[in-house]
């Protein structure tokens, strides 16, 4: 009697709804649905559980990102599973689901749409790569508390009727000015006493502004020496933003088009087009806000440096002034792009001054 063999490999998926002290995991198989349950946020136990019951399974595994980062999807990329991270937004959801929404429901749905291959994954960074941009925000946040603790002392001054010199009546605080504050001269001990508090603050969020950004730079000079400086060649990017853009990016090489690089950075209009309606409503607010931000502002410094950059600005600012900036600043994604994958230093031509 002739026996028949099965050809094709097992499969199990898995949607998982993930949080810092519980997992809402879902599970089917090819074949049928299997079970939904929760468990402590321990991958080891998935694993132990997945072994014991799906050994011979090949196993695909997704969750949404989220504030636990991408260690589970690491974990679970190291034993050979196939995993996929995806945005909560692209997530496809009936109607009913807005309305009805619990972990084991979403888990479920994640499970089902994973089997139906409805989902699109987000890049997973290397864990090298994650604590390198965990270093890029921090210094961002530090920026962040400095304007927070500026903004509070001169709102002090303010309501206590201390007029600030015109001179130092601008973003830029030089140490003539700290030295004037140190210098103001209060009716009582307690308000001279507030300002020093403030001015304390002040002293060591502006040390750890500086740590932090030296560490930044130190750190992708000596490791990814290559790229920082192929991108420093590039008028408008200093030292600063080259670091930024490793450290948000990682190896900008797997990208393939430069479309789809401006696009992840989020350089391209959101637009609505119906039937013979097609309206633009300016950037898409899905991006790389903070490295989109910078990139932006070098695109100021690219036009006074360069003047190819500044006859493209010329010739796109009489259309229109706000959307101009941003089109240099695409116009810096695609040489990013050009200098990695070909990996020659940009070079300005200034034939254009010569006419």
């Amino acid at each position: 009697m002739m026996q028949s063999q099965i050809t094709a490999e097992p499969k199990l998926f898995i949607g998982m709804d993930i949080h810092k002290k519980s997992w809402s995991v879902h599970m089917r198989t090819d074949l049928c649905d299997h079970k939904g349950f929760s468990m402590p946020a321990d991958a080891g136990k998935l694993v132990d559980y997945v072994n014991n019951h799906f050994s011979t399974h090949q196993v695909s595994l997704t969750y949404e990102a989220g504030c636990c980062g991408f260690s589970a999807a690491r974990y679970f990329l190291n034993l050979g599973w196939q995993v996929k991270v995806v945005n909560a937004s692209d997530v496809p959801r009936s109607d009913k689901q807005n309305y009805q929404k619990t972990d084991k429901l979403d888990s479920r749905n994640l499970c089902k749409q994973l089997q139906q291959d409805q989902l699109t994954g987000i890049f997973i960074p290397t864990e090298h790569q994650e604590q390198l941009r965990s270093l890029l925000r921090q210094r961002n946040q530090v920026v962040k508390q400095l304007r927070v603790v500026k903004s509070q002392i001169k709102g002090l001054l303010l309501f206590h009727g201390i007029k600030v010199p015109d001179e130092f009546d601008n973003p830029n605080w030089s140490k003539y000015f700290l030295q004037w504050l140190a210098d103001i001269q209060w009716s009582y001990i307690t308000g001279a006493a507030c300002l020093k508090s403030k001015m304390r603050i002040l002293d060591v969020l502006n040390a750890e502004y500086l740590q932090t950004s030296n560490e930044l730079r130190a750190y992708c000079r000596k490791h990814h020496n290559k790229d920082y400086y192929l991108l420093k060649s590039i008028p408008g990017i200093g030292g600063l933003l080259a670091s930024a853009i490793i450290a948000e990016l990682g190896d900008i090489r797997r990208f393939n088009k430069e479309s789809e690089f401006a696009n992840y950075i989020g350089l391209v209009p959101a637009i609505h087009q119906s039937s013979e309606t097609d309206n633009k409503r300016g950037l898409t607010p899905r991006c790389k806000a903070l490295l989109r931000s910078y990139l932006i502002e070098a695109a100021w410094v690219a036009i006074r440096m360069d003047p190819e950059v500044q006859a493209y600005y010329r010739k796109h600012v009489i259309r229109d002034t706000k959307s101009a900036i941003v089109k240099v600043a695409h116009k810096m994604c695609r040489r990013i792009l050009s200098v990695i994958k070909t990996e020659t230093p940009y070079q300005i031509s200034y034939s254009l001054n010569k006419k």
